[in-house]
């Protein structure tokens, strides 16, 4: 199944292919013989199938242009042949007719690269050297874009402004008449006149945007008026962007005043719906000028590249908050030791970190909890008599290392869900990490025979279904949902366009969002019935509302295990390391309140009985007292234990400011000119840093090890990689 959707793909890339060669040989072999029907078809059928690729086959047009075969070189090939075929056809006089003609076909194209060149300019003008969200922008004179066929569509706008001078060309082909082919070159120039025209209004000072000194200078000045001073940083790669999401709910609930910090302008879309201000700064030139702002203290949700360039501004203090707690090595990175503060859940990382011995002292490591699990509802008993037992089987994928004891799916998966399916009883929710079988193939594989072997046995089950209201309530919830969630650009939107529709702060959206989601997940599960498995690949429903439906956990060492343990639920982690139950235990702290499951997994009957009969649940107590070790206490709640500590940081970077001043307010020569040469050579990093040659920067994507992977998020973390 796995391979079945690429094999058609390169079938059908094969075939245009031949196509397109096919009609280049007939358009030749016609001009050469000569011989019109082929010349015509060929000349053609090689225009309408670019058209054609142009819509449905945008990756072979891209492999063709890193071979230099890119759409102009076709089209100016196909018209040469052209061009060819007339002079060796009878009835055309070369000097008389074809003259005009060629002049025409060479003004076609000397305009063709003159639109270019003018979109080329104003994309550079309305590209901006900072982009925001939720920030009101008047000021910088943003206009909605021009078209995209004609700012950033020269393959397509050249294929189709070239069909009437193709079809006109023809015509004196088959006539032998240049009056059609002149017509045909004449809209075609038209075409392209009027294009560039209405192209280069672009650049006249009324649809221009403001400078990059004078955006600077209102970032400035925006920075005064707001006066942030708790922010998060966050760069990335294209998958990443949960790693940020994560904390949007908290960052708005700090007392202070937040704002989002981003350093790839891509990003600005990836963030899901918030109130809270987003501004990117892809420079780090421009980055500097957070340092004259109030901005006090920044959280980190991971590392990457660009999170040292940040670093270099002394007066804002840092915390890394990670974007998961796990018993993995990549929780404690040792870049962790370049942040003032590391922000952990509980009392496990503090030790997890000093057993690590990467330089993080433990007078810098700060016990806030994590806030983000308060819509995960607690422990309300075993599930009722008569109804099902629902198990959530969350597995994590193989990891960059290919460990066996990185996921059960390999070597347990499919025990685990035939001793589940066997039992009449269990409602399965299968969850696998969406990167499952993108590095092992024999987890691929195990990964599709498991979810084969559900919809096996959901195809032998029976018994009543919800009514076509359910079906039609989860699609009102849907659409509804979707459209609160997408971002209503227009096709021809571009990044300035999108910033200027987004400059109006979205107040009250993420609230809304936030409702809508409860109420499509409260339609989503209504929609199936009680007996029926279910298999959840997709970003919905997300993790959290499924260990509410769950019962019982199932999982491997992972962040979803500290998570699912603020329920208090009962679970179970699957040992395929290798190692003795004792000493999976004691390795990963995780575990110590789990049923160990084997590889055979013939444990997971008694498993079940300890779940439908609390008084056979011998772990009960150890999963509070595991809890409170890996999460923190209950009392103070996480949210205001976290908000505590980002007071704390504001305070010291308060303190800082006034030793500082103190210090440039002395009457001591020596210390202000030290400070001067320290302000110099910072200015000078930052200019050499610029300079540098863009082949030998850093990848906007590349990421550093961003810590601990959350192994059951609906997005791909492919740019978290372990220590």
């Amino acid at each position: 199944m796995s391979s079945a959707g690429p094999v058609p793909r390169r079938a059908v890339q094969l075939c245009a292919l031949f196509a397109m060669f096919s009609a280049y040989t007939a358009q030749l072999a016609g001009a050469l013989l000569p011989h019109v029907p082929v010349f015509v078809i060929g000349s053609a059928v090689g225009l309408l199938l670019d058209l054609y690729l142009q819509q449905r086959q945008p990756g072979l047009l891209s492999l063709l242009g890193k071979v230099r075969f890119d759409v102009t070189v076709r089209q100016l090939l196909r018209d040469m042949l052209i061009m060819l075929g007339l002079l060796r056809i009878d009835g055309i006089n070369p000097l008389e007719e074809q003259s005009p003609i060629t002049i025409g076909l060479l003004a076609f194209y000397m305009l063709h690269f003159v639109c270019q060149a003018v979109a080329v300019l104003v994309r550079r003008s309305r590209t901006l050297p900072i982009v925001t969200r939720n920030i009101e922008n008047s000021a910088l004179r943003l206009t909605a874009a021009p078209p995209r066929l004609l700012a950033r569509r020269p393959g397509q706008r050249l294929l189709i402004f070239a069909v009437p001078v193709t079809a006109g060309l023809m015509t004196t082909v088959v006539t032998t008449d240049a009056l059609g082919g002149g017509i045909g070159l004449a809209i075609g120039l038209t075409l392209s006149v009027g294009g560039l025209v209405h192209l280069a209004s672009w650049l006249l000072p009324s649809k221009r945007p403001a400078n990059e000194q004078q955006v600077l200078a209102w970032l400035n000045d925006w920075l005064d008026d707001y006066r942030p001073t708790i922010g998060m940083y966050f760069s990335g790669g294209t998958s990443s962007a949960y790693q940020a999401n994560m904390w949007l709910s908290t960052l708005p609930k700090l007392d202070g005043t937040p704002i989002i910090v981003l350093r790839e302008r891509f990003m600005v879309q990836k963030i899901e719906a918030t109130d809270v201000p987003i501004l990117c700064i892809p420079k780090v030139a421009h980055l500097m000028h957070l340092e004259h702002s109030t901005l006090k203290m920044m959280l980190h949700p991971a590392n990457s590249g660009k999170t040292s360039q940040v670093l270099r501004i002394p007066s804002i203090k840092h915390a890394f908050t990670n974007h998961g707690e796990s018993d993995k090595l990549s929780s404690c990175n040792p870049y962790a030791k370049a942040y003032d503060e590391v922000w952990v859940a509980g009392a496990a990382a503090r030790e997890r970190y000093q057993l690590a011995d990467i330089g993080v002292e433990d007078k810098d490591v700060v016990e806030v909890g994590r806030p983000q699990l308060s819509p995960i509802a607690p422990y309300a008993g075993p599930p009722a008599a008569g109804s099902f037992t629902t198990v959530l089987y969350a597995p994590t994928w193989e990891g960059w290392t290919n460990d066996p004891g990185n996921t059960s799916v390999i070597l347990a998966g499919e025990n685990i869900v035939r001793e589940l399916l066997a039992d009449p009883g269990v409602r399965l929710l299968y969850k696998p990490h969406p990167m499952t079988g993108s590095v092992d193939p024999r987890a691929r594989q195990a990964n599709l025979r498991i979810q084969e072997m559900i919809g096996d046995t959901n195809s032998r089950r029976s018994g009543p279904r919800p009514g076509p209201e359910a079906a039609a309530e989860l699609r009102r919830r849907t659409a509804e949902l979707d459209r609160l969630t997408s971002s209503a650009f227009r096709p021809d939107a571009d990044e300035a366009e999108r910033m200027m529709t987004q400059s109006t702060p979205e107040t009250g959206r993420a609230a809304a969002v936030a409702e809508a989601t409860e109420a499509w997940e409260e339609a989503y599960w209504a929609s199936f019935p009680d007996w029926e498995h279910q298999i959840v690949t997709g970003s919905r429903p997300a993790i959290y509302t499924c260990f509410n439906q769950s019962d019982l956990l199932i999982s491997d060492v992972s962040s979803v295990v500290s998570d699912y343990l603020t329920s208090e639920k009962p679970y179970a982690v699957a040992n395929t390391t290798g190692l003795s139950e004792e000493a999976f235990r004691t390795g990963f702290p995780t575990v110590r309140a789990a049923t160990i499951l084997t590889d055979t997994a013939e444990n997971v009957p008694a498993l079940l009985e300890s779940v439908r009969h609390p008084e056979k649940d011998t772990l009960a107590g150890a999963r509070g007292k595991l809890k409170e070790h890996l999460l923190g206490p209950s009392d103070p709640p996480s949210l205001a234990r976290f908000n505590a500590a980002a007071l704390a940081l504001c305070a010291k970077s308060d303190e800082r400011k006034s030793r500082m001043e103190a210090r440039l307010n002395s009457d001591l020569p020596a210390q202000r000119e030290f400070m001067d040469e320290a302000e110099t050579e910072a200015e000078d990093t930052a200019e050499e840093v610029e300079s540098e040659p863009a082949g030998e920067r850093e990848p906007a994507d590349a990421q550093e090890p961003a810590g601990n992977e959350d192994p059951n998020d609906s997005s791909d973390d492919s740019d978290s990689v372990s220590a």
